[in-house]
C-alpha cells in the first residue's frame, strides 16, 4: 500500500497530511512562523515526521516564500525547496498547472510555486465538483475560487493577481490585525477611531466570541500575554485607546461582533465580486475549508448557497475530518499524488 504525505509550508504554519493507499488517515498542523527564522520550521519537521511516520513519496506545496526572511520571492521557493529536500529527501514540488518539479529546480519555476497551495485544492474539488466555490477561511488569508465544468477558472494566479481578483483577501481567524479590519468601531454611543498600532489581532476577536478553536490558536498574543478572554479584552481595548475597565463584558462582546461583522463583509464584498464574473451561478454550492469553516457557513447563508465540507469530497478517516478541512491543501496534494 503506497503511503503519501502532502506538506503545505506557510508563512507561520507547517501543515501534513498522511494518505495510506488514497485514504487520508492522519492530518497535523505545527506553529512555525518563518519571520524569526528557519529554525522553528525545522522544528516543525521533526515533529511532523515523528507523528506522520515514513512515506513513500513526499510532495509539496507553500505560501513561505512571502516571508520577509527571504529577498524575494524566488529565494523563499528556492529556500524552502531545499529545506525540505534536507529534512524529506526525494521531494516533488507543487508547481500548479505545471504539476511536479524536483527541488533542485524550483527556482526555475519559483512563480508557477510561489503560493500555489489553492491550487492544488481547487483542482481536487474540481475533480468531484462539475461547479463550485472554494472559500478556504485560514489563519492569515482566505482564497475564494471559482470552479467551472470540472476545471478552475480563477482570474488571477500570483498573490498580486488574486488580490486585484478578489480570489484572495488577506484576513483571517488569527493572524489579521484588527487595525486592518475596520478603521473605526461603535462603543459607548459614538464613532470610536482606531489606533494604528498592533496592539489585537482577529484572534483576540473570535476568542471573545468564543468562535476560535484553542488547537488552531498557535500563534503568540500581539503583547506575549496570555490567551484569555479578559486579555483580548485588554488588547482589544487598546486599539480604541481605551482600558478594559472602560467598558463592561457586554460593551467589549458588542465590538468584537462589529469586527466580525466587518471580516465577513471583506470576504462576501471578495465573493460577490468573484460571482460577477459571470463564470458561475448566482446559487453555487460553496465549498468550506479552513479554520473558519463554520464562518464560510455563515456567508453561504448570505448568498442563498448551498455549503458542504471540504472533508466530504475526500476519502478521509472519521477522526481526520475536522483536521482535514483546515488543513486542505497538504490534504488535496495526498490525494492527488496518490491518485
Amino acid at each position: 500500500m503506497s503511503v503519501v504525505i502532502g506538506w503545505d509550508i506557510g508563512g507561520a504554519h507547517l501543515k501534513a497530511a498522511r494518505a495510506e493507499g488514497g485514504r487520508v488517515t492522519t492530518v497535523a498542523q505545527y506553529a512555525s512562523p518563518l519571520r524569526s527564522g528557519t529554525e522553528r520550521l525545522l522544528q516543525a519537521f521533526a515533529e511532523a515526521k515523528r507523528d506522520l511516520g515514513g512515506a513513500d513519496r513526499h510532495v509539496v506545496t507553500m505560501t513561505g516564500e512571502l516571508a520577509d526572511i527571504f529577498s524575494c520571492r524566488a529565494d523563499g521557493v528556492e529556500r524552502l525547496a531545499d529545506l525540505a529536500e534536507s529534512e524529506l529527501g526525494g521531494v516533488l514540488i507543487y508547481a500548479g498547472p505545471v504539476g511536479y518539479v524536483a527541488a533542485k529546480s524550483a527556482r526555475d519555476y519559483h512563480t508557477e510555486i510561489a503560493s500555489a497551495n489553492w491550487h492544488a485544492e481547487a483542482t481536487l474539488i474540481a475533480r468531484k465538483r462539475e461547479h463550485a466555490l472554494l472559500i478556504d477561511l485560514g489563519s492569515t488569508t482566505t482564497d475564494i475560487v471559482p470552479i467551472v465544468r470540472g476545471k478552475t477558472v480563477a482570474r488571477g494566479y500570483t498573490d498580486a493577481q488574486r488580490l486585484a481578483a478578489g480570489e484572495l483577501v488577506y484576513t483571517g481567524m488569527v493572524r489579521g490585525f484588527v487595525m486592518a479590519t475596520a478603521d473605526r468601531t461603535p462603543f459607548h454611543g459614538a464613532w470610536t477611531p482606531l489606533v494604528n498600532e498592533n496592539f489585537a489581532t482577529m484572534a483576540d476577536i473570535h476568542r471573545i466570541l468564543g468562535a476560535l478553536p484553542p488547537d488552531v490558536d498557535l500563534m503568540p498574543t500581539a503583547d506575549g500575554r496570555p490567551k484569555t478572554i479578559d486579555a483580548s479584552r485588554a488588547r482589544l481595548a487598546r486599539m480604541l485607546g481605551a482600558d478594559a475597565c472602560d467598558g463592561n463584558d457586554e460593551n467589549w462582546m458588542l465590538v468584537a461582533r462589529w469586527f466580525a461583522e466587518a471580516q465577513l463583509r471583506s470576504i462576501c464584498d471578495a465573493a460577490s465580486l468573484v460571482l460577477s464574473a459571470g463564470t458561475l451561478p448566482s446559487t453555487t454550492t460553496i465549498v468550506a475549508a479552513g479554520i473558519g469553516r463554520l464562518l464560510v457557513d455563515e456567508i453561504a447563508r448570505r448568498f442563498h448557497c448551498a455549503c458542504i465540507g471540504f472533508d466530504e469530497l475526500c476519502d478521509v478517516a472519521p477522526e481526520a475530518r475536522i483536521a482535514a478541512c483546515r488543513c486542505a491543501p497538504a490534504v488535496a496534494l495526498a490525494a492527488l499524488a496518490s491518485s
